[in-house]
């Protein structure tokens, strides 16, 4: 994890030339229908949870996002030992969303679209490791169904050149991370990582998304 912040300005300005341009992602076929009951939750996994929790939290509709881990077990999940990469956890976010303002398909197309490059294999920018694999976290069967189908839509639209890495597993549990975790970007927003590889993420969703971005 780049918390540290030991990496070169060469390896950063790479990440983030090599993340800036946003691939154009079609929204899903399939989707849940977008309802009034009660809000719904959906976990997502994309590299460093810092850049996942700061694009969620300025999507419409999403009622809360915190960054934490899923994958692994409860005894494990404390960030000095997810970090070592041998805990089978991913660093990961859970969506609390109004399905009244934003259908899970739509959570699911901001994901693809500015979140993280869904075609790389346990890394995203600078950071590597099974701890900052993408994955798509299902609460149950529709959310399976839609995000499988998804995928398989994008992958046969070729719409990335690389076929999707991202794995579509069944949540076991979901363990919020430390509190100095949580909303990092949005404390610490001259962070040198944050600028680099989390604040162009925003943008880009800014952007791409004007009908659903809300400032914080």
């Amino acid at each position: 994890m780049p918390k540290i912040l030991l990496f070169s300005c060469l390896i950063l300005l790479s990440a983030c030339s090599n993340t800036s341009a946003a691939t154009t992602v079609p929204p899903p076929v399939v989707d849940e229908h977008a309802g009034s009951d009660s809000d719904r939750v959906a976990v997502f996994a994309g590299g460093c949870f810092w850049g996942i929790e700061a694009v969620f939290e300025h999507v419409k509709g999403v009622k809360n996002a915190i960054s934490g881990y899923s994958g692994g077990t409860a005894a494990t999940a404390h960030y000095d030992i997810v970090s070592t990469g041998k805990t089978g956890h991913a660093e990961s976010v859970q969506v609390l969303y109004d399905p009244s303002q934003i259908t899970y398909g739509q959570l699911l197309q901001i994901f693809f679209s500015v979140a993280h490059d869904p075609t790389q294999l346990n890394r995203q920018g600078p950071d590597e490791g099974p701890q900052y694999r993408s994955a798509i976290f299902f609460v149950n069967p529709e959310q399976q169904h839609i995000a499988q189908a998804y995928i398989d839509q994008l992958n046969q639209a070729k719409v990335f050149g690389k076929r999707i890495a991202t794995e579509v597993v069944r949540l076991d549990m979901f363990y919020p991370a430390e509190a100095s975790h949580q909303d990092y970007a949005a404390h610490h927003p001259n962070d040198l990582y944050i600028v680099m590889n989390d604040a162009p993420k925003v943008e880009r969703l800014r952007q791409q998304f004007a009908q659903l971005y809300r400032g914080r």
